[in-house]
């Protein structure tokens, strides 16, 4: 494996180990009434928004979903085919199956559109469409989506907590879970990555925290201090008296989604 293939596998680890901190985090902090901070909304006024930090009890599903326009659809009469290829078009991992009044009524996911398409090759080197939807009763050119359509669906709500719409597709094992509303209308969908990405904050939203108000609560001026941040772990550097540095490295310990602080400051 090379070096960047490495650091790509144990940043998406590092990620996961925080998001598994964060879902530990909040069960503790629900237990106690009182939900920990996630990252405050960029612009507006920094102080404000440090007086009223988001919460991640209070994030929705629709605070992150993509609406439902911008999520292809396939009805129980499209040819399999046509849902292939605007599959493979969208590079979408599945796609939902509507009824006239966009009610979800079923999926198609890739997974099953590649589990036939391994049999396009036979012993003898003969392909075709008419091999990748061995599952169908019915000749391919006649074969639509509901042959290979799974159901009931796994769906949330759009008032949906982001915290249990990411239990939710990890029961499920689900790549992307579909948003309706009280009637089972597709509504938006979101995936795993943006539920996860909702729950850990980022390192630039960890600098920025860190730069706008942890420094200036302490009142140390940012050119005495340098702060980087990957991964979760801080590093801090610069030149700062035996009491500030204490109060700094305290300070952003006790910062949400931070996992280590490196503490290079040197002593005046």
């Amino acid at each position: 494996m090379s070096d960047r293939a490495q650091r790509t596998l144990q940043h998406r680890q590092d990620l996961m180990v925080r998001y598994l901190q964060a879902m530990a985090s909040h069960s503790a902090e629900a237990a106690e009434g009182e939900p920990f901070p996630m990252e405050r909304q960029r612009g507006g006024d920094a102080r404000r928004s440090a007086a009223r930090p988001r919460v991640v009890a209070d994030l929705r599903v629709s605070d992150i979903m993509r609406r439902s326009g911008a999520v292809p659809t396939v009805t129980a009469g499209t040819p399999l085919l046509d849902v292939a290829r605007t599959m493979a078009r969208r590079h979408a991992e599945a796609m939902p199956v509507t009824d006239g009044d966009r009610r979800v009524i079923g999926v198609v996911a890739e997974s099953d559109l590649l589990a036939h398409a391994a049999t396009l090759a036979g012993p003898k080197g003969d392909t075709g469409p008419a091999r990748l939807f061995a599952k169908a009763k019915v000749p391919v050119e006649k074969a639509t989506a509901v042959a290979l359509m799974s159901t009931p669906v796994v769906t949330v709500r759009p008032w949906t907590a982001v915290i249990e719409a990411a239990r939710t597709a990890a029961r499920a094992r689900v790549r992307q879970i579909f948003v309706t509303d009280h009637h089972d209308r597709l509504v938006g969908v979101v995936t795993r990555n943006e539920l996860l990405h909702a729950l850990v904050r980022d390192d630039n939203a960890i600098h920025d925290e860190i730069a706008d108000r942890v420094l200036r609560e302490l009142d140390i001026p940012s050119s005495q201090v340098r702060v980087r941040v990957r991964n979760g772990v801080v590093t801090l550097t610069g030149a700062l008296n035996a009491a500030r540095i204490a109060a700094l490295t305290e300070a952003v310990k006790r910062i949400a989604d931070v996992s280590e602080v490196d503490d290079l400051l040197t002593e005046i």
